[in-house]
């Protein structure tokens, strides 16, 4: 079971071939993929046209779905997003810290295309899908 960033299904929709792309293609139907309530907005506001957004959404709600937040998570975010501050380390998008921590938290792997995730793995023991 892995969890796949917005950074990767925005690629992915957009048609983009890359590492993570590819893999994620080779996964789907083959290994539970869990999309969480952070990464579904990130990636279905990004839609421009009805007809796309729904093919999305519909792609979208075959997958494991999981609350990614609350407020343990929430505490435990600005925790970890503070961590890396005192190591100077400072992740633009606190959603990132957020899906991060998700996957901390729930010991599952992450694929993305984000290099903002690679601190927090070098750090936190986030594991990245490579």
């Amino acid at each position: 079971m892995i969890v796949v960033d917005s950074s990767v299904w925005i690629d992915y929709f957009n048609g983009r071939i890359t590492k993570q792309t590819n893999l994620l293609d080779s996964l789907l139907g083959r290994e539970p993929i869990v999309i969480g309530d952070l990464i579904l907005t990130e990636v279905l506001q990004g839609f421009r046209e009805d007809r796309d957004f729904n093919r999305a959404k519909g792609l979208l709600d075959c997958l494991l779905f999981r609350p990614m937040l609350g407020k343990e998570l929430a505490i435990k975010s600005a925790e970890n997003y503070r961590h890396l501050r005192k190591l100077g380390v400072t992740i633009p998008k606190t959603i990132d810290v957020m899906i991060a921590t998700f996957c901390i938290e729930n010991t599952l792997p992450l694929l993305h295309n984000d290099k903002d995730f690679e601190p927090i793995a070098e750090h936190l023991k986030l594991d990245v899908v490579t």
